[in-house]
C-alpha cells in the first residue's frame, strides 16, 4: 500500500510536507502550561530541531516556537501523516520480519481517531496518555520497524527512537521505556517541564507500550467489578434495579456505560465534555443522553422501578450530579444510587483530568490556561464538595469506592474529609476496588488477559473467541469454587462478546484469566493459527494493569500490607523477566494509570505466528508473567496468593518460591516489644 510506504520512509524533507495545522474536526488536548523560562523555551526549541537537518531550521523554528507557546509543547503538526490511521492488516506493511509490522499494526491502532482521545496530539487516552511526543518520532520509528530484521532490537527512550541495535534473534525487537526519572525529580512541575522540553514522557500504561484495544479492554475489568461489587457490598449477583452512579466517559472511562449494562445494572454517568459523550452514544455504549437533572432523576426512578438495565449519559459536572441525588434522599428519604466510584482522569488533575464545578467546560479550559493557580484552587474546592456529597450518601446507605484513578488521594491533598482513622499509607474512608474487590481476584493470578488479530478479520475474532471459551470450559472442572466462579464469569462474558459489539479499531479481545487460562489460551490460539484456522498471527498482551506488571500503592498494590505497597521490585522483575524469557516487545513506564511518580508499570507484546518457537516463547514468558506477581503477593501474606503459589509449585517442580510463615500469636510480639 502506497500510503503505508510513505509513512515507513522516514521524514519528508524534499519537500517538507504542508502545514496544516489542527485538524477541527478531532478532539484536541487541553493547553499545557509547562512554565518555561526563556533559557528552557530555547532548549525546548533546540532539543526538536535535532531531528532534522539545518537547512530546514528557519522554517521549522518559527513554526515550533509558535506552537510551544500556543499549546505549550511541540507536536510538530506538519509532520502528521495525511493517511487514515488505523490496525492495517499485518500484511501490509512493508517490512521485514513480522515480528516489527505486528507493532506497526498495534502503534497505529492507537492512533485510530476511533480509538485515541486526541489522535493529533499523540494521546491515546487519560488525557495525557502518549504514544509518542511528536510526529516526527513517529516517522522515525515506523522507519526504523520497516528496516528491521530478526537480528535488531529497537531501543526507545520516552517516545523517542535511540536506533536499532545489533541482538540476537531470541531478543525483544523493541525495548521500550517512558518517564524513567531519577526518583527525587519525578515530581508533577518537573514532567511538565520535561515533556515540553521533548526529553521524557508519560505512556499511561498501554498508550506508551502500543497495547491499547479500545476501551473494551476496561468494559470487561469494569463489568467484573461491578459485579463483585454487588456480591460484596449487596449480598447479590443480581444488579437488576441497582444503580450505580460514577463520571468520565472518555478513552478509558467510556467503559463504564457499556459495562454496567451488561452487568444488568442502571449506570449513570456525568461527562462534562460533550465530545466523547456525543461518541459513546453514537457507538452504542451510552442508551441515552439528558442535560437535565430533573429528567435524569426521572429516568433514575423509572429504570429503578422497572428493573430495567439502563445506560444513562448526563451531560454535565458530576458534583452536580452527587449533590441532586442528596437533595433528592433529604426531600424525600428515598436512596436512588446503591454503588458509586469516579473515574476522572485525577492522575492528571489540573490540565484537563477534572473539570470544576460551577465552572462550564469552556471556561475551566481557559483558566486552566491563563490561570493555573486559580485553576488548581477550584479543582480543590470542587473536590471537597464532591466528597462531602458523597460521604452524606455513604452515611445513607450508599457503597463507594475508589477506582484507582488517584480520586480519594486528591481529595485527600485538598483537604476533604477522607481519612480512615487509624489507616496506613493507601488506606482512605472508602476501600479502592483493588483492596475490597479486585485484589483478591488479582492474588488468584487473574488479570486482564488480552489478544488481537492481526488480520483485521472478524472472522478470526470470532474463532479465538471460541478457542477461549472451549479452554476455560476444559480447565475449570478440577479448580477450586474461589477460581471456578471467576472462570464462570469469563466464559459468560467470550460467548457473549461478540453480540455486545465491542470492537472499536484492532480486531481485539480482553478476558480476565489466571496463569494456566493465559497459557492454555495462547497455546490454543498459536495451534489455530499454525492449522489456518486463524489466518494471520495474533499478538498478545494484556493490560499492565495485572496481577505482576504494575506496583502502584494506591490501585494495583494497595492490598499490599507489608510495608512494600511504595516498592518497585516487582514490576522491574516483570519488564526484565518478560524480555529474556521471549516477549516480543517489552516496556516500562512511571506513573500509568494514577499518575506521574506515583507508580511503575510493565507491559509486554507477543506475536504468535504459529511455530514451535512462538508456542515455547508463551509458555515460558506467561508462566512467569503471572507467578512473579502471584509470589510476591504471597510474601507479603495475602492468603489466596499462598494458596495459588502453592498450587502452582504442585504443577511445576521447577518453581520453587519462599514461603512466609506467618505470625501465629501476637502476644509473641506484644511480650518482645515491651520487653
Amino acid at each position: 500500500m502506497s500510503d503505508l510506504k510513505e509513512i515507513c520512509s522516514g521524514l519528508p524533507l524534499n519537500p517538507l510536507p504542508p502545514n496544516r495545522g489542527r485538524d477541527p474536526n478531532v478532539p484536541h488536548a487541553p493547553v499545557r502550561t509547562p512554565n518555561l523560562t526563556a533559557e528552557e523555551e530555547r532548549l525546548a526549541l533546540r532539543n526538536a530541531l535535532r531531528y532534522f537537518p539545518p537547512s530546514h531550521h528557519a522554517i521549522l523554528a518559527s513554526e515550533f516556537a509558535q506552537e510551544l507557546r500556543q499549546y505549550g509543547h511541540i507536536y510538530m503538526y506538519r509532520f502528521c501523516p495525511a493517511i487514515r490511521m488505523r490496525a492495517y492488516p499485518i500484511d501490509q506493511y512493508p517490512c521485514r520480519t513480522r515480528q516489527a509490522a505486528a507493532m506497526m499494526l498495534m502503534i497505529m491502532n492507537n492512533l485510530d481517531p476511533a480509538v485515541a482521545q486526541f489522535p493529533q496530539e499523540l494521546v491515546t487516552y487519560g488525557g495525557n496518555g502518549q504514544v509518542f511526543s511528536n510526529w516526527a518520532q513517529f516517522r522515525l520509528v515506523m522507519h526504523y520497524l520497516s528496516e528491521m530484521t530478526e537480528e535488531q532490537t529497537l531501543v526507545m527512550y520516552s517516545g523517542h527512537p535511540m536506533g536499532l541495535f545489533p541482538s540476537l534473534p531470541s531478543s525483544p525487537r523493541a525495548i521500550i521505556t517512558n518517564g524513567m526519572v531519577i526518583p527525587n525529580y519525578s515530581s508533577r512541575e518537573q514532567y511538565e517541564k520535561m515533556f515540553a522540553l521533548g526529553v521524557s514522557m508519560y505512556g499511561q500504561m498501554t498508550a506508551g507500550s502500543y497495547c491499547y484495544i479500545g476501551p473494551q479492554g476496561i468494559v470487561h475489568g469494569t463489568m467484573l467489578t461491578v459485579l463483585n461489587a454487588g456480591r460484596r457490598y449487596l449480598g447479590s449477583d443480581d444488579l437488576r434495579g441497582r444503580v450505580f452512579v460514577t463520571s468520565g466517559l472518555g478513552g478509558m472511562s467510556g467503559a463504564q456505560a457499556k459495562a454496567a449494562v451488561i452487568a444488568g445494572c442502571v449506570g449513570v454517568i456525568a461527562e462534562v465534555d460533550e465530545a466523547p459523550l456525543r461518541k459513546r452514544h453514537e457507538q452504542g455504549w451510552v442508551m441515552e443522553v439528558t442535560s437535565n437533572l430533573e429528567q435524569c432523576i426521572k429516568r433514575i426512578r423509572e429504570a429503578r422501578s422497572s428493573k430495567t438495565p439502563l445506560s444513562l449519559g448526563y451531560h454535565g459536572n458530576i458534583v452536580d450530579l452527587w449533590e441532586r441525588l442528596l437533595l433528592e434522599f433529604e426531600r424525600t428519604g428515598e436512596l436512588l444510587v446503591d454503588l458509586g466510584s469516579d473515574q476522572t482522569s485525577l492522575h492528571n488533575p489540573y490540565n484537563g483530568g477534572y473539570y470544576p464545578v460551577p465552572l462550564s467546560f469552556r471556561q475551566a479550559n481557559q483558566l486552566m490556561s491563563t490561570d493555573p493557580g486559580r485553576f488548581r484552587s477550584a479543582v480543590q474546592e470542587s473536590l471537597r464538595r464532591h466528597i462531602k456529597a458523597i460521604n452524606k450518601l455513604s452515611d445513607a446507605g450508599m457503597f463507594f469506592w475508589d477506582y484507582g484513578n488517584a480520586f480519594l488521594l486528591e481529595a485527600q491533598r485538598a483537604g476533604a474529609d477522607v481519612a480512615k482513622v487509624g489507616g496506613g499509607a493507601t488506606e482512605f474512608r472508602y476501600p479502592s476496588y483493588v483492596q475490597h474487590i479486585m485484589g483478591d481476584i488479582f492474588s488468584l493470578g487473574f488479570g486482564p488477559f488480552r489478544w488481537v488479530c492481526t488480520s483485521g478479520d472478524p472472522q478470526d475474532l470470532a474463532a479465538t473467541d471460541d478457542i477461549a471459551a472451549k479452554v476455560l470450559e476444559e480447565i475449570s472442572g478440577n479448580v477450586s469454587e474461589r477460581v471456578r466462579q471467576q472462570y464462570r464469569d469469563n466464559i459468560h462474558w467470550i460467548r457473549k462478546a461478540g453480540k455486545h459489539k465491542m470492537v472499536v479499531g484492532s480486531q481485539a479481545r480482553i478476558l480476565y484469566s489466571d496463569q494456566k487460562g493465559r497459557v492454555c489460551i495462547a497455546l490454543a490460539i498459536n495451534q489455530a493459527v499454525a492449522e489456518g484456522r486463524v489466518s494471520a498471527p495474533v499478538v498478545i498482551s494484556r493490560d499492565h494493569h495485572d496481577v505482576s506488571g504494575t506496583d502502584s500503592p494506591f490501585r494495583e498494590t494497595s492490598n499490599v500490607y507489608d510495608g512494600s505497597a511504595f516498592c518497585a521490585d516487582m514490576a522491574v522483575q516483570n519488564f526484565v523477566g518478560d524480555a529474556f524469557r521471549g516477549a516480543t516487545w517489552v516496556s516500562l513506564h512511571n506513573g500509568g494509570g494514577v499518575g506521574w511518580g506515583e507508580v511503575i508499570n510493565g507491559g509486554f507484546g507477543l506475536l504468535l505466528d504459529g511455530s514451535d518457537e512462538a508456542a515455547k516463547r508463551a509458555r515460558l514468558m506467561l508462566n512467569w508473567d503471572v507467578s512473579n506477581g502471584v509470589a510476591r503477593r504471597c510474601w507479603s501474606g495475602n492468603t489466596n496468593a499462598y494458596e495459588t503459589i502453592q498450587s502452582t509449585m504442585e504443577e511445576n517442580r521447577q518453581l520453587r518460591v519462599t514461603m512466609p510463615f506467618q505470625v501465629q500469636d501476637e502476644h509473641v510480639l506484644d511480650r518482645a516489644l515491651q520487653g
